[in-house]
């Protein structure tokens, strides 16, 4: 068994920088630190990424995280990226937003592109905000472009996707789900015909059908008639909107 050492040294971030620079993967980086790829990984997308990493800042970077750990918290400035408060807001709201049945990724994605004034963000600049791998970042932002939590659009340049949420996010998001449930009582109905209406099973696909179908249906008028509100599409939508 590898036995790994804790915690980076400016001796190792020096020779993350230098094997970064001759393009060495961090597999192969972090063979040669004995480290597990995840800490070379974590380092490096924390400290600004492949293309602008440097030893030095970093180093300094988690000195002071470490002196902020040992001395009492005090009250924070508002608006930080580092402010205290902003990050407790954004752990309890990507919770809240988990309990919705979203992954945790997925979550903390929707929590990070609420809270931040830019106009968007890059699959890059998420992976480094959230220090996860831009891989994990890849699979949320296509579970929430799938169910409309999200869209994507093309940067400035043309060159790189950014990922925004917008005031019809959750219109969207209850209109998919609407489909969903519409899709489950046209199931729910075809099984009474299978087993039979008398039947305990016909009986009970027919009670989930009527429910779904009443839901669905309510689901998609309150979404048409917050749009009305909003001065947006005229009523008369349907689930396939």
């Amino acid at each position: 068994m590898i036995s790994y050492r804790t915690r980076l040294t400016a001796a190792d971030r020096q020779e993350i920088a230098e094997g970064l620079a001759r393009g060495i993967g961090y597999a192969e980086i972090a063979r040669r630190l004995a480290r597990p790829t995840s800490t070379v990984s974590r380092e490096v997308l924390r400290n600004g990424g492949p293309n602008r990493y440097q030893p030095q800042r970093a180093q300094r970077a988690t000195e002071q995280r470490a002196r902020r750990h040992k001395r009492p918290a005090e009250p924070a400035a508002t608006g930080g990226p580092d402010d205290i408060a902003t990050r407790e807001y954004l752990d309890r709201l990507s919770a809240l937003i988990t309990q919705t049945g979203l992954p945790r990724t997925a979550a903390k994605v929707m929590a990070t592109l609420y809270a931040d004034n830019a106009p968007g963000l890059t699959a890059a600049d998420l992976a480094q905000r959230l220090q996860v791998s831009p891989a994990t970042v890849s699979a949320a932002v296509v579970l929430l472009e799938t169910q409309g939590l999200i869209r994507r659009e093309r940067n400035a340049s043309g060159r790189r996707d950014r990922y925004l949420i917008d005031d019809d996010a959750w219109v969207r998001a209850t209109l998919a789900s609407a489909r969903q449930v519409h899709l489950l009582a046209e199931a729910a109905h075809q099984g009474i015909a299978v087993f039979g209406a008398a039947t305990p099973a016909g009986s009970r696909l027919g009670t989930m059908s009527e429910f779904l179908t009443f839901v669905g249906h309510d689901m998609v008028a309150s979404a048409e008639r917050w749009r009305q509100l909003l001065g947006g599409n005229e009523p008369g939508g349907s689930t396939d909107s």
